[in-house]
């Protein structure tokens, strides 16, 4: 297994670890903003997941589900706030 360096000086091990992360991330902040503060977490778990897919992270499934559930999570909110007529919504 070969190293290289990066002009950062980061290897290519660690970015790839990086990117992995991100994905898990999106995954993780994704899930809950279907709940609760989905209007922060939602963009969140967005640009986490398309940033980690454009690094090329190994796991590409999680960082999908986290692009899919960033993008329900906004389409929850929209949903919400139409029934309630309201910029914010509860329960």
């Amino acid at each position: 297994m070969q190293l290289t360096a990066s002009a950062t000086g980061r290897t290519e091990r660690n970015a790839r670890r990086d990117a992995d992360g991100m994905a898990v991330a999106s995954f993780l902040l994704g899930l809950p903003g279907l709940l609760v503060l989905n209007i922060f977490l939602g963009p969140v778990a967005i640009t986490l997941a398309v940033v980690a897919l454009w690094r090329g992270t190994a796991r590409r499934g999680r960082a999908l589900l986290g692009l899919g559930l960033g993008v329900a999570d906004l389409v929850v909110l929209v949903t919400l706030m139409q029934l309630d007529h309201t910029v914010s919504w509860s329960f």
